[in-house]
């Protein structure tokens, strides 16, 4: 065992339990509640005093702003009050509750593989499944529009972050990758 608030490892290792990180969480929604702010700035104020740029332009970017930050608050404030773990590894597969577009649950017989990438400076974990198709049917329109954005990008509707749990990336990254090969082998 890690940190005592990191990560659980059954005593059998068949079994990962990564809680949500209520402090995390936190810090997503100030930093969303801060955009917000802006955006009503933006929108409100800043655009029609100003020269400098179209203020059609300044208000859009506010909208914007408001709508999107606003539904990353609103998500943050859910799973704040969510007392569910917030990743499950086990012998079966990945249980996903980290996030608002959570996988839920991918079983180790579809993946194929798990790769690092980046949006900007943030690393996200991909996972490849041999049946993308699956995912891409679950759950309401936004989060459906949203994986197959994902597929378009990146080919593979799946992803995890550490940025909602109680561990870090590199942490992360090498139980998965161990529980993967682990998997293969057997």
């Amino acid at each position: 065992m890690s940190d005592s608030n990191s990560y659980v490892i059954s005593q059998s290792m068949e079994r990962i339990e990564i809680q949500l990180s209520k402090t995390k969480l936190f810090w997503g929604i100030g930093g969303s509640v801060i955009f917000v702010i802006l955006g009503v700035s933006l929108t409100a104020y800043i655009a029609d005093h100003q020269s400098q740029i179209d203020p059609f332009l300044l208000k859009g970017g506010g909208l914007l702003s408001i709508l999107f930050f606003g539904a990353t608050a609103i998500l943050g404030i859910r799973k704040i009050f969510d007392t569910r773990i917030g990743l499950i590894i086990d012998n079966r597969g990945i249980t996903d509750n980290s996030g608002g577009l959570s996988a839920r649950f991918v079983d180790w017989k579809e993946v194929t593989g798990i790769r690092t990438e980046y949006i900007r400076s943030i690393r996200i974990l991909l996972i490849d499944t041999n049946n993308p198709e699956k995912y891409l049917t679950e759950g309401n329109k936004f989060r459906t529009r949203i994986m197959r954005l994902n597929m378009q990008m990146f080919g593979t509707p799946l992803f995890l972050s550490s940025n909602n749990l109680k561990i870090n990336f590199n942490e992360l990254e090498n139980i998965l990758q161990i529980v993967l090969k682990e998997y293969r082998l057997s």
